[in-house]
């Protein structure tokens, strides 16, 4: 079960990661930061898929067919937290050695977006304080690290709990 779980945690991590790093690996522009999202969330869901066919590789090829929901779920919680915690890694790489102004990048951005949808004086005002909030955050490697961790990790869970739900089977009484 440990292998399975490693295996195909280690993969989603590497799949979690595709999505951004061949999106952020260049610059951070405006069309980057509109497309970035679609292909980092793309990639977790791809890289979390892994989760189930783990589950389900175990439960088929090493435990007779049968698995328990709890059994199930702790897989897919390790795989997601090994996912996750590559993701959060490679992150780190990324924004400390190749945009450490990501938070300021990112910030005028959304302010950017806010103009150009008519927004108001008083929520533009808003937001620039929750950026500012961010970008102070951002100096903290701890606070970078729990906000990527917010950002793939729950997605993990989710998906865990679904493939426990889905994939959980009991064993078959004698007959």
């Amino acid at each position: 079960m440990k292998k399975i779980i490693w295996a195909y945690g280690l993969i989603g991590g590497l799949l979690s990661t595709v999505g951004y790093l061949f999106t952020v690996g260049g610059n951070m522009d405006e069309d980057t930061m509109k497309n970035g999202m679609i292909y980092g969330f793309a990639s977790m869901i791809i890289a979390f898929s892994l989760v189930f066919i783990g589950i389900k590789s175990f439960r088929d090829k090493h435990n007779g067919g049968t698995l328990s929901f709890g059994k199930a779920f702790l897989m897919g919680f390790y795989m997601a937290l090994i996912t996750s915690t590559i993701y959060v890694l490679v992150w780190l790489i990324v924004l400390y050695n190749f945009h450490p102004d990501f938070a300021v990048k990112y910030g005028q951005f959304q302010i950017d977006q806010m103009k150009e949808a008519g927004a108001t004086v008083q929520q533009i005002s808003a937001q620039t304080i929750k950026n500012n909030e961010l970008i102070e955050d951002y100096k903290n490697p701890v606070m970078v690290i729990l906000y990527t961790y917010m950002e793939i990790f729950p997605i993990g869970l989710v998906i865990a709990l679904i493939a426990a739900a889905i994939l959980k089977r009991k064993p078959q009484p004698a007959l």
